[in-house]
């Protein structure tokens, strides 16, 4: 199980720098965005196989993916969305859109339903995380900036 969840969090940090390939994010942001996708997915995971709703094990991942990227936004003196946009999409339904749009083709409606609110629930979380994630003050994440800029050394 351990083994699976190790080779799950290597692929999500190797789909999270692809999509930052794609979003042209810069070369020396990919390790940092990989790490950001693989700890969501991998926080994901490990509380999915623990919970029977899937809302809370989905808002922890945005959450730790909001939190790692707003650590690597000061550490790397850049933008949030540089790790945020390509981190997050590990956690995004895209299976569960595309059953959606394929019962809704099929016209069986029950499915539609059931798959679209799924998909819809998704992505409450997601946003519920991302905006938690932002509601922590931003000198939290450049303590050690301040501490610089206050004493003129690191101690």
């Amino acid at each position: 199980m351990i083994l699976r969840l190790i080779e799950e969090g290597i692929a999500a940090g190797i789909g999270t720098i692809a999509f930052a390939l794609m979003f042209h994010v810069p070369k020396q942001y990919y390790l940092c965005g990989g790490v950001a996708g693989a700890a969501g997915w991998l926080v994901y995971r490990a509380l999915e196989l623990n919970v029977n709703s899937l809302m809370g094990p989905v808002f922890a991942g945005a959450f730790t993916v909001v939190f790692l990227s707003r650590i690597f936004a000061v550490r790397k003196k850049c933008p949030v969305t540089m790790f945020l946009i390509p981190g997050i999409f590990p956690l995004v339904p895209g299976m569960g859109i595309y059953q959606t749009a394929q019962a809704l083709v099929g016209s069986d409606w029950d499915l539609a339903a059931s798959k679209g609110l799924t998909s819809i629930k998704f992505a409450v979380a997601i946003v519920g995380g991302i905006l938690l994630g932002f509601e922590i003050p931003q000198r939290w994440f450049s303590f050690r900036e301040n501490k610089v800029q206050k004493t003129g050394k690191f101690s």
